[in-house]
């Protein structure tokens, strides 16, 4: 009886990575169906065993968006730039959503998926990037709904809205550098709670605290009249010029220099890069810490 076996190569082999650069993006398009699934996953959680469901996209920016009308633009008498205060508060309102949703679900990749991590590989960036995904989504909705009042809007000769058609081509860099930010400074903090947990009870209070250090519920422009001097240092906040742009593009606010933009966009790139190299370092180890 012969004993001998014949040895086949296997289809896919699962090494740990060392290198600090050993990042597998082919991964995440050959699990782009995983990614779908994901999103789809998202949604259904989010939204299950609500009474309004999916509609919540659009009453959130809403209710949102009138009491920032209500306490700062009437009661607190915040200037915007001369453009419907409404319209200037849902511009900053969606804008910041988004980051912030993207910052915050994604903050908590490791600690909320560590069940099925360890249970099944797959590449652990699909998490993230599916949040973003779905956070996309919601944000189209929301997109469409202002662009529905800022063409109400434009319609009247004294509303003092001018869209720039220029600037508005620029939208979906606007989106995807916003997009890739949050996903950023999430992947980051979602690599750290693995061992500081305190940082997980820090994220909801510090993304709150951030927005007030954006022009999310006043204008750039105050800023550069009250406080001059710190015009530059408030302008180093990578989503400032985000912000300042799409309303530049939208409502025809006045801007600053591109080169905020371009500094803007240089933090992005720096920010994702880092919080992909250290969430690539902490996945071989997260299951022995979280």
């Amino acid at each position: 009886m012969d004993n001998t076996r014949k040895t086949t190569g296997w289809d896919t082999v699962i090494r740990p990575r060392k290198g600090w650069f050993d990042i597998d993006f082919k991964g995440l398009v050959r699990y782009r169906d995983l990614i779908l699934l994901m999103v789809k996953r998202n949604f259904t959680v989010l939204y299950k065993q609500t009474i309004l469901g999916p509609a919540w996209v659009v009453i959130q920016p809403l209710l949102t968006t009138l009491v920032f009308t209500v306490v700062f633009g009437n009661l607190a008498g915040l200037p915007t730039d001369g453009v419907p205060k409404f319209l200037f508060y849902m511009a900053g309102n969606i804008m910041w959503h988004f980051f912030a949703q993207c910052l915050t679900v994604t903050s908590e990749t490791f600690t909320k998926n560590s069940k099925l991590f360890g249970k099944v590989y797959f590449p652990r960036l699909v998490m993230p990037f599916s949040t973003v995904l779905t956070e996309m989504i919601n944000f189209a909705v929301q997109f469409a709904l202002f662009i529905v009042f800022v063409a109400v809007y434009a319609a009247r000769p004294d509303s003092g809205v001018a869209p720039n058609w220029r600037l508005i081509l620029l939208t979906p860099l606007m989106l995807l550098q916003l997009g890739v930010l949050g996903l950023g400074f999430g992947i980051i903090i979602s690599a750290l709670t693995t061992k500081y947990r305190d940082l997980a009870m820090l994220v909801s209070f510090g993304v709150h605290l951030w927005m007030y250090g954006t022009p999310v519920t006043y204008s750039t422009s105050m800023i550069a009249d009250k406080f001059p001097q710190l015009l530059s240092v408030y302008m180093l906040n990578p989503i400032t010029p985000i912000i300042e742009l799409f309303r530049a593009a939208y409502l025809g606010v006045p801007r600053y220099s591109y080169g905020y933009n371009l500094l803007s966009v240089g933090v992005t790139a720096v920010v994702f890069m880092l919080g992909v190299i250290l969430f690539s370092r902490t996945e071989k180890t997260f299951m022995d810490t979280v």
